[in-house]
This record gives C-alpha cells, structure tokens and sequence, in this order.
C-alpha cells in the first residue's frame, strides 16, 4: 500500500488499519514531521520514502528517500502496490490522484480537492471515498429509487456565534472547533461550510448527478442520510472515528467491528439545523455549483487563498466568503477541457483573489 501523508491524522489513522490487518506499506509521503515519519518507516520498513524539502533529507532515517511532488509521482510510478491512499493536503493533492488513476491503481481518497476541481476527468470507478460523509452515502446506497443524498455538517466553531460578530472574529476564535481537532484549513473551512460546498461537490462526482444538500448535526454522529422515493429516509449513524471507512476503502469488506457502536441512550438527543445563509454565506452558490460543478476549482482557489489571509490575519472572517464569492462570479464563464486549463484556472483565480 502506499500512503501519501501519512503523518496526518488519516495517514496516522490508515497506518492503526495496516497494522491491525498486516498489511504491507511499500511507499510512505510526509511534509516536515520527520520525527514521527521516522518511527514509522522503524515499524512499516517502507521501500520508497518522499518527504516536502529536500534540505530535510539527511533527517530521514532511509535509504530511498525522494523530496517534492516530482518524488511522489517518481514513488507511484516505482510501486507495485495496487492501493494509494491519498490524503494529501489541497491542491498539491490533485496530481497524485491523476497519476495513480493512470497508472491503473486504485485510490482510496482523502484529498477532496481532487474531486472538486477535477472530477470531471477523473475515473471515479478507481475511487474509494475515505470522508466519512461519503462513506456514509456510499454505506447507505442500495438498489432502491433514491430521491436525495445528504450530508451533515458540524456548524463549525462559530454556529452559535451572533451573526453581529462574525466580522470581528479572530483566527484563534474561528480555529475552536465544537466536537474535534482538525488541521487549521479545514478547521475554517467548516466554520465557514465551504468544506461542506467542496463535500456535495465531492458527491455530485462520485455518485452522479442528482438532488444533494446538507444540513448541521451539532454532535456529528450522523454522517450521512438518504431520502428514497417512497418517502423513507436511512441515515448513517457512528461515532467520529476515521478508522471504519479507512478499513473499507482498504480491504473492501469488513467483517469485525472497527469502531465502538454509538450509545443513543447516552447520546440522549440529536439537533438538527438548517445551514442559514446570513451565516454561511458560501451556501448561496450550492445550487449553482451542483449544475455547473466544473467550477469547483474556481471556489477551490478562492477559498485557499482567502482562508491563507485570515490565517495571517490580513482579512476579516467574513471576507472569506466574500472573496470566494466574487472570484466565483468573476470566473463565472470558463471553459475547462484538460488538466492544462485546470492549472491556468487555478492560476489566474490565485492571482485575481491575491
């Protein structure tokens, strides 16, 4: 198998699974936490290792060791394990899933950018979703007549926040996650829901088109719900924990228990919210970016940089949106062919938000 990031808490979580069920790791990918890629290349004794920098490769208990993402693509094309799990950060994660698809392996994936800006040239028949949002789809689709997919949403560290000071919300304030710890991308992305736009894009790609929408569960134990057309709805109910659909993207079929079952009993009741647009103005766009969701990688983007310049406190929280919103008008009318007019795209969307 190979890991691409594999210090990250689905590559940390994707290693608890490899070595429960012995699986071999032929390739491991880190940034800069050498300290923890070194323990794991003592207790996996991977073939290749690739890290970020190259000045850190002296640091790196290996013998094989690439840098860059010229060393991840030089490691896939090495390899013969079948299986990638890519949970690569952003849109660095983009070409890692291109050339594993054309190199015929199959992906068990992490990297939702991937899916967003690209879905349309990828073979989803090689994908395995690893977000535990699609998971839950993926685990609650049966041969019935299936009216719509949706997907929860935590609300983010600022759901209860009133709507009056979001515009004075710090870094420090957006980054206080309710229910986890997440890295500090994704931590605003869900304050925001823009990692929730970015999962019903993921969806629309991996399932085809057809109604999808979301909604806030503010304990986060349902992942996913399906509403058939006979007026029944199913819902995946489990606890916040990687491991169960990293154990199904891997080895297909499971036959042992993962994870704990939940206890509704102690869980005593659920709430359910709608997603209020006054405060997730991202939402706006849903609709449209589900007719036209090649502009994935317009709002992808967008987004990168803006959340890049709350972090460093250049913007305003709620000019996140804003910026993304106005990118995703200014880029309203683009035509994408290949991967070529993807890059220029993304490109030129960097530019203009900068």
């Amino acid at each position: 198998m190979i890991v691409l990031g594999s210090t990250g808490s689905i590559g940390v979580n994707t290693l608890n699974i490899a070595r429960r069920f012995n699986i071999d790791i032929e390739v491991l990918a880190a940034g800069e936490n050498i300290e923890l890629l070194n323990s794991q290349i003592e207790e996996f004794s991977p073939k290749i290792v690739v890290i970020k920098n190259k000045e850190d490769i002296d640091k790196v208990k290996h013998k094989n060791v690439l840098f860059s993402k010229e060393g991840i693509l030089k490691a896939l094309n090495l390899s013969k394990s079948n299986l990638v799990v890519n949970a690569l950060v952003g849109f660095f994660g983009l070409t890692p899933t291109i050339e594993a698809i054309r190199l015929n392996k199959r992906v068990a994936l992490a990297n939702k950018e991937s899916l967003v800006v690209a879905g349309f040239l990828l073979d989803t028949s090689k994908i395995v979703p690893i977000d535990s949002e699609h998971f839950g789809l993926w685990y609650l689709l049966q041969n019935k007549e299936i009216e719509k997919m949706i997907i929860t949403a935590s609300g983010g560290a600022l759901r209860d926040m009133p709507l009056e000071k979001l515009s004075t919300i710090s870094p420090k304030e957006a980054l206080n996650h309710p229910n986890w710890k997440m890295g500090k991308k994704i931590t605003i992305d869900s304050a925001t829901m823009a990692n929730k736009l970015f999962e019903i894009l993921e969806a629309r790609w991996l399932f085809g088109e057809g109604e999808y929408d979301a909604l806030i569960e503010t304990k986060s134990i349902i992942h996913a719900l399906i509403n058939f057309k006979d007026g029944s709805t199913t819902a995946h109910i489990a606890n916040v924990d990687m491991k169960l659909p990293i154990a199904y993207a891997i080895l297909n079929e499971v036959k042992e228990r993962i994870i704990e079952h939940i206890d509704l009993v102690k869980v005593g009741s659920l709430e359910f919210r709608e997603i209020d647009k006054r405060r997730y103005p991202i939402w706006e766009i849903k609709d449209e970016i589900l007719r036209n969701p090649k502009m994935g990688v317009v709002i992808n983007a967008a987004n990168e940089v803006a959340v890049d310049k709350f972090l460093k406190e250049e913007i305003k929280f709620c000019d996140i949106a804003k910026i993304t919103l106005k990118a995703y008008e200014k880029f309203s009318d683009i035509t994408l062919r290949d991967i070529k007019d993807i890059f220029q795209i993304d490109k030129e969307v960097r530019r203009f938000c900068r």
